[in-house]
This record gives structure tokens, C-alpha cells and sequence, in this order.
């Protein structure tokens, strides 16, 4: 099995800075393997959406939404998404999810507020 720990999110203004964290344990994963490691994002009455996703390589890709704004970085066993000039749209629950070759994981999700 596999764990996805998520930490991060909260409140802030927008133009403002957050960084999220995602941690993966369990046998399930040893980290050698190939894997994807991504961020996603759901809003009420919406499907969730991809924003970034890093490999195991470190080969990269963003959604246009946030590209510029948003860093992915990987360890790993872990994934990161630093969330530079935030605005209003950026508002949403932010999930982790792992791809390993026996399956998908994904994290318990954290909000992030973007607001005045």
C-alpha cells in the first residue's frame, strides 16, 4: 500500500505565495521504479484538473493556467508545488497523486484560498 501525506494551503491574498507538500510512504512504492507524481485541483460542480506533473526524470508539465506561476519539484519520495502570484481563480482543493506501476494514490486534499 501506499500513503500520500499532504501539508500546505490555506489563506492568502492574492498575489501572495503558498507551498504544498506531498509525501508518499508505504511498500508499495520504492521510489526506483518509474512514477509520475502530479498536482491536481477541484472546485464545486467542476471536474478535477491537472496543474502540474513531474517524473520520476524530472521531465515536467503545467497546465497554461498557472505555467509561470507554479513550480513543481520532486525528491523521491516526495512532490512540491510552489504557488507564486496567486489570484482569486487559483481557489480550490489541491490533491497529490502518484503513479506507480501498480496504481494510482492520491492525497487527502488541503484548500487553498485565494482572497482579499
Amino acid at each position: 500500500q501506499v500513503q500520500l501525506d499532504q501539508s500546505g494551503g490555506g489563506l492568502v491574498h492574492p498575489g501572495g505565495s503558498l507551498t504544498l507538500s506531498c509525501v508518499a510512504s508505504g511498500s508499495g512504492f520504492n521510489g526506483r521504479d518509474y512514477n509520475l507524481m502530479a498536482w491536481y485541483r477541484q472546485t464545486p460542480g467542476k471536474e478535477r484538473e491537472l496543474v502540474a506533473e513531474s517524473s520520476k526524470f524530472h521531465t515536467t508539465k503545467y497546465a497554461d493556467s498557472v505555467r509561470g506561476r507554479f513550480t513543481i519539484s520532486r525528491e523521491e519520495k516526495a512532490v512540491y508545488l510552489q504557488m507564486n502570484s496567486l489570484v482569486p481563480e487559483d481557489t480550490a482543493v489541491y490533491f497529490c497523486r502518484l503513479d506507480v506501476p501498480g496504481g494510482t494514490y492520491w492525497g487527502q486534499g488541503t484548500q487553498v484560498t485565494v482572497s482579499s
